[in-house]
């Protein structure tokens, strides 16, 4: 039960019970965090774990209060709760792909302890006050910058985060500022800023954080559930299925009127290289060669596992001179790789066609594709061979299965 008392007809609610509920809330949901955890962990549950932890131990340290402890409770509690304002901080940086130093979250909660200690602890509560609300608004404020720029690629869930912690910043800023015009004990102070409305604003806060960790872990586990289902799981590059649905997206997309490219790549006598040394052999050639791909074209060119041996590639707005150049930088970057049982890395062999400006069904550019990829074989292996659509006879096609 929440303990209240009645002062000039308003409610306010008792500084105990008022931290006996936040450390509540706060131990709660750090008990479902840390179930979330098994499911997905990231650098930002990692950071608020942190945060909340904090906020706890800093809240337990101002429950003793009032006690022979407070001389160095007090310092330490506001020390511990701006270290958790700074990890709120520093979690929103990692959605940034940012990280944080030990040297940038250190100076604010020193220098909170610092000004506390300074200022006779052990004969008020609030000792270094402002110094400690004005780090905390200056921790919450940079987190919700963090929050507001975080790339699209995030939730827009981290958009409401963001101005949440805005205005817990202002806050926190508006604590500090009649903080040092009326002090603690102004009538403004307390009906304004005392401990039951900064109670309130640290609930809203805390859940908060916690609904965005839900959202953004949900997110990013569809996320991972779906790069797994579309990638190859030796090579890491996209899988059969998944290439050519996007292969076909692009040809039948506008940027199809400028043109696009496709290889089709063999590695040679791939069959011998798991006889003669073993599949561990054999699968570091593969990777090899993703690697070789994935280093030699762009980042909006399309990569994938045909199967087997076989490596496909899509080239957005590339020429038929453009792929064949990238077929042979691609041999290149893997003839200079080093295998790590010393072995040489089999050669490649390479299929190129290109569209041209009128957009060319997909099956139909792996056909022509592949029977140049024949007559690079055809013709002794490790090597380009180019040929334009209309130029290759139909009854050379395989079919694509």
């Amino acid at each position: 039960m929440i303990a209240v008392s009645l002062q000039e007809g308003a409610i306010l609610l008792d500084p105990l019970s008022v931290r006996m509920v936040l450390g509540a809330v706060a131990l709660t949901l750090i008990l479902l965090s840390c179930v979330s955890s098994r499911r997905l962990r990231s650098p930002f549950s990692d950071w608020w774990r942190v945060a909340l932890c904090l906020f706890f131990a800093g809240n337990c340290a101002f429950l003793l209060n009032g006690t022979s402890f407070l001389v160095w409770a007090n310092p330490a509690g506001k020390a511990l709760v701006v270290a958790g304002a700074f990890s709120v901080w520093a979690g929103a940086r990692t959605l940034r792909d940012r990280k944080v130093s030990a040297w940038q979250l250190a100076p604010g909660p020193l220098i909170t302890c610092f000004a506390s200690v300074i200022d006779h602890p052990e004969s008020g509560l609030w000792s270094g006050g402002v110094v400690y609300l004005a780090m905390t608004a200056l921790a919450l404020g940079m987190a919700a910058a963090e929050l507001w720029i975080a790339t699209s690629t995030q939730h827009r869930v981290t958009k409401v985060l963001a101005v949440t912690a805005a205005l817990t910043s202002v806050y926190y800023s508006g604590r500090a500022i009649l903080f040092v015009l009326e002090g603690p004990e102004g009538n403004a102070f307390r009906s304004f800023f005392g401990y039951a409305p900064a109670a309130l604003i640290h609930l809203i806060l805390l859940l908060s954080l916690s609904f965005t960790l839900n959202t953004l872990s949900n997110s990013h586990l569809i996320s991972t559930l779906r790069e797994r289902a579309e990638r190859d799981h030796l090579t890491g590059l996209l899988n059969r299925g998944a290439f050519l649905g996007l292969a076909s997206k692009e040809l039948a997309g506008p940027a199809s009127h400028h043109g696009a490219a496709l290889i089709l790549a063999d590695l040679d006598y791939f069959k011998a290289v798991n006889d003669e040394h073993g599949h561990a052999a054999g699968d570091a050639a593969l990777c090899a060669f993703a690697e070789a791909c994935t280093a030699s074209v762009r980042s909006t060119d399309l990569v994938g596992r045909y199967g087997g041996e076989e490596f496909i590639l899509f080239l957005p707005g590339a020429t038929q001179q453009r792929a064949e150049a990238i077929a042979w930088e691609i041999s290149r970057r893997l003839s200079a790789m080093e295998d790590p049982d010393g072995l040489p890395y089999p050669t490649v062999s390479y299929g190129v066609t290109s569209t041209g400006a009128q957009a060319t069904e997909l099956d139909f550019l792996i056909n022509v594709a592949d029977a140049a990829l024949y007559s690079a074989k055809a013709q002794g292996r490790n090597r380009v061979v180019g040929a334009d659509p209309v130029e290759i006879p139909l009854p050379w096609h395989r079919p694509v299965p």
